[in-house]
């Protein structure tokens, strides 16, 4: 081997023992610095840990409150058919979510978005890929009453839970008394969702200072993720998201699958074509992804970002309602030219942001 190889290896090697120190120091404030769009600065959180869960103060935690809302999740009696219910779309075994490119519905009818994950979802500040529901209690309405999912009006569905005698006890020890609202139902349904949330991973232990956890690929994946890939921009905090709305240029504009996403809540032109920015822990196991779920690997995911989407022009601008909308691609979406080593260890990084998943045991319905 020749002196200017050796050398070579040997700096590499260097880097790597440098990098490893650094971020498996316990201490991110030792970590290198993060390359940012100014544009991401004003909501930029370092990646991290889970922080603990928040629960509003109008619905505060209670294990009770858990145990009726883990209930109603997986009872179908909420919807039109008594077929479907919350866990049909969100299966625990399936990442929460439910493995499929759009999920079925009522009468079997196909959705229009993918279905999202719940994991972590006390860490999001809207709901729906278009964000037209600020809280979970709002949220695990909309689902009941979605002609395309559940098919069943929430007055109605609650009047059938009210009628069974099991749900009596459950309500009683919940809420003080037996009454079945629908305000109650979302509630309890809602403390049980903020109830799923990742255990702590490889990641977490290896920035806590097990710094063999990570090999040399999961290691160059995160110090890509943070540096050349930029994905840190959007994916950022313990949640690995922005919470913020973007446009990363796949709305499909005057085409088939065309999707506004933001703009049909807000109606700002501006919003056409932006999506909210999902998390990105358990993101190997929550596959199809984008909000249409047409990208089956993470491989494709990360190409997909390496390229910079190269929007086709033809697919910018739609007529909707007589409104003229263009899409706006996100400047942070460039051009990156990973290699196809960089592409392979940014999906090895990835892949470490799973947890175990939690036995969940499935509960006995009511009768």
């Amino acid at each position: 081997m020749s002196n200017s190889v050796q050398k070579e290896i040997n700096r590499k090697n260097a880097f790597m023992d440098h990098l490893r120190k650094l971020y498996s120091s316990g201490d991110a404030s030792q970590w290198p610095k993060p390359v940012l769009d100014p544009e991401s600065i004003p909501s930029f959180a370092e990646i991290g840990h889970l922080p603990e869960t928040p629960f509003p103060e109008d619905n505060p935690y209670s294990a009770e409150k858990e145990l009726l809302g883990r209930t109603l999740f997986f009872d179908p009696r909420l919807s039109k058919s008594n077929q479907i219910a919350c866990a049909s779309c969100h299966d625990p075994e399936l990442g929460w979510c439910d493995s499929r490119t759009f999920s079925f519905g009522h009468n079997r009818q196909l959705g229009t978005r993918n279905a999202m994950s719940i994991l972590n979802v006390a860490y999001a500040r809207s709901l729906f890929w278009d964000g037209r529901s600020r809280t979970l209690e709002e949220q695990s309405q909309m689902p009941i009453q979605d002609e395309k999912e559940m098919g069943e009006h929430i007055d109605v569905a609650a009047g059938k839970i009210s009628k069974i005698k099991g749900y009596e006890m459950l309500f009683h020890k919940a809420f003080g008394d037996k009454s079945v609202t629908k305000d109650r139902i979302s509630k309890a349904i809602a403390v049980f969702e903020r109830t799923v949330k990742s255990t702590p991973g490889k990641f977490d232990l290896f920035i806590d200072g097990k710094s063999d956890a990570y090999t040399n690929d999961e290691l160059m994946g995160l110090h890509l993720f943070r540096t050349k890939a930029q994905c840190i921009n959007c994916h950022n905090s313990g949640y690995f998201s922005n919470n913020r709305f973007e446009n990363i240029g796949t709305s499909l504009m005057g085409e088939k699958g065309e999707d506004l996403g933001r703009y049909l809540v807000t109606k700002n032109p501006e919003d056409a074509g932006r999506f909210r920015v999902p998390g990105l822990r358990e993101i190997s196991r929550t596959g199809p992804w984008m909000h249409n779920g047409s990208m089956k690997t993470l491989t494709e995911v990360i190409r997909f970002y390496s390229r910079g989407n190269p929007e086709h022009s033809q697919k910018r601008a739609t007529l909707h309602n007589g409104i003229a909308l263009r899409s706006e691609k996100s400047g942070m979406v460039r051009m990156l030219e990973l290699s196809d080593e960089e592409i392979y260890q940014m999906e090895a990084f990835l892949r470490t942001l799973k947890s175990e998943p939690q036995d969940i045991t499935v509960p006995e319905l009511p009768e």
